[in-house]
């Protein structure tokens, strides 16, 4: 059992102020700002200055979180950066982060999985703090995805932007924080979203550079399937994990990949479009930096109250995948008395109670995704022979 509770005491976050919208990108490959929408949702998206790097923006997300919570750089006790795309592959970029914020204390590690990165540093860092061995870990998830676009593939360069951000894992006393977890990967999918020209494996050279082997290849469908099918298992497992029920839960945040995948995976887990937190319109797939980016903002929007818990979900390169449970801790200690009723419910009697309840819960969205493969599956055949008689035609 956890010694102690975790806490978010700070967030902060940072995009580059240059906006590309799907008009600018209409002048530079062929796509349509209603072709963009559309498929994935996103208007625009923010892209790095020349010479603007991870870190930098990194540094700027976790200044903010310092502020907020209230500490020093050398009150850190580890720093955690996820991304895929470091400002070197060698040094980490997270001992470049700790060098540039004075934090002469802390541990640093650089956490690549995908776009899952920062969950996992998430989880990682309340393990850290809830074992008593370390008392505030910065978790960042950075990315400078521009760089690795190819301005001319409208499949990739649609949807990718620039971004970082940042919270403070702290220790508590208070209840609350991480409930429950899971981690995934499913490996065989390591070749869907693949940045094939750069690492040991492939040598850097002319041929590569002329061939964009540097650039980031994706395979939609893929990635697609996997999506939908994965955020629904891993939200439902934390959420029945925890003996509860999406009836539960105030706040989802997902993955800022596609509207797409968001909109079906509600759907399947019978989800309050209201509650769940949606900005990838603004600002893209940013990857590592989507979930904090979108945690940020709907605590400064003030979608987050204490008490409230929230179900953040993602997935990305590998194939990974990760969701938590986290409860957030009320400001302060109620100093107000427990009410006990004269007739308490058995214990035994309350557990079966949230046994049914969950289960008959599981067994709802399990039938919505089904309902929702069939439909698919009937749709699909009609969809490619619609497809392939429109290009008979030379429509």
């Amino acid at each position: 059992m956890s010694n102690y509770y975790s806490k978010i005491s700070g967030w902060g976050m940072y995009v580059p102020e240059r906006v590309l919208t799907n008009h600018d990108l209409a002048q530079m490959v062929d796509t349509s700002d209603e072709w963009i929408v559309t498929r994935t949702g996103i208007r625009e998206r923010r892209i790095a200055a020349e010479g603007q790097a991870t870190v930098d923006m990194s540094l700027r997300a976790t200044q903010q979180a310092l502020e907020r919570a209230g500490l020093q750089a050398d009150d850190l006790d580890l720093i955690i950066l996820a991304t895929s795309t470091p400002d070197y592959l060698c040094p980490p970029a997270s001992s470049v982060l700790q060098d540039r914020l004075g934090a002469s204390r802390a541990g640093a590690m650089t956490l690549v999985a995908g776009c899952t990165g920062f969950l996992y540093g998430l989880i990682t860092a309340a393990q850290f703090v809830q074992t008593g061995a370390y008392r505030h870990v910065l978790v960042v998830g950075g990315e400078t995805l521009s760089y690795a676009m190819d301005w001319t593939d409208r499949n990739t360069c649609v949807l990718f932007g620039d971004g970082a951000g940042a919270v403070i894992v702290s220790r508590s006393d208070q209840p609350g924080g991480l409930q429950t977890m899971m981690l995934g990967s499913d490996g065989s999918g390591w070749d869907a979203l693949l940045l094939p020209g750069i690492g040991s494996i492939t040598p850097l050279t002319p041929e590569v550079l002329e061939n964009k082997g540097h650039k980031l290849k994706m395979n939609g469908r893929a990635v697609f399937k996997f999506a939908t099918r994965v955020m629904v298992e891993a939200v439902t497992q934390v959420v029945t994990e925890a003996g509860l029920t999406m009836n539960d839960i105030d706040l989802l945040i997902p993955h800022q990949a596609n509207e797409r995948i968001i909109d079906l995976a509600i759907r399947r887990l019978g989800f309050d479009r209201e509650k769940v937190m949606v900005n990838l319109d603004r600002y893209g797939n940013t990857s590592a930096a989507s979930v904090p980016l979108a945690l940020c903002e709907a605590l400064d929007q003030g979608r987050l109250r204490p008490g409230d818990r929230v179900v953040m979900v993602a997935f990305g390169a590998g194939l990974t995948y990760a969701a938590c449970l986290w409860e957030w801790q009320p400001e302060e200690v109620s100093e107000e008395p427990i009410l006990v009723t004269n007739w308490p419910v058995p214990e035994s009697l309350r557990e079966t109670a949230q046994q049914v309840r969950t289960a008959a819960w599981r067994m709802q969205v399990q039938a919505r995704a089904k309902a929702s493969d069939a439909a698919m599956a009937i749709m699909l055949p009609l969809y490619t022979f619609r497809k392939g008689v429109k290009k008979r035609l030379g429509k």
